[in-house]
């Protein structure tokens, strides 16, 4: 993996995982298991990231995930058209989640009813 610096973009959500879902970071004390600084908050580098952060935490943003582990620029994105969070495409994918899906396919349903009924 090729060092590069981190952006201020991936620096905020690296920091906003942190502190919303690692159980390992606690405000007053940092990292509970090291009992120390959270190594996590003051990265500035790509390259080793604390296991558990990298197991459990950081697949909870999948475009950070890709953007961290592969070299050169980061992958490309799209952004879902229901709520405009990016998201990777895959394949034929068109919306970033299960429920923006659910939720595309309910406004096209109700304009056929309404082409139907009018």
């Amino acid at each position: 993996m090729l060092l590069r610096e981190l952006t201020r973009e991936e620096k905020a959500a690296i920091r906003s995982l942190v502190t919303k879902w690692c159980a390992n970071y606690d405000r007053e004390m940092g990292c509970l298991p090291l009992d120390c600084e959270c190594h996590m908050l003051g990265k500035c580098w790509t390259g080793a990231y604390c296991r558990y952060f990298r197991e459990a935490v950081l697949p909870l943003n999948p475009v950070l995930e890709a953007a961290l582990n592969t070299e050169g620029p980061a992958p490309e994105t799209r952004p879902c058209p229901i709520c405009g969070r990016p998201f990777l495409p895959d394949g034929r994918r068109r919306y970033c989640s299960e429920a923006c899906s659910k939720a595309a396919r309910q406004k096209k349903q109700r304009g056929y009813m309404r082409k139907y009924r009018g």
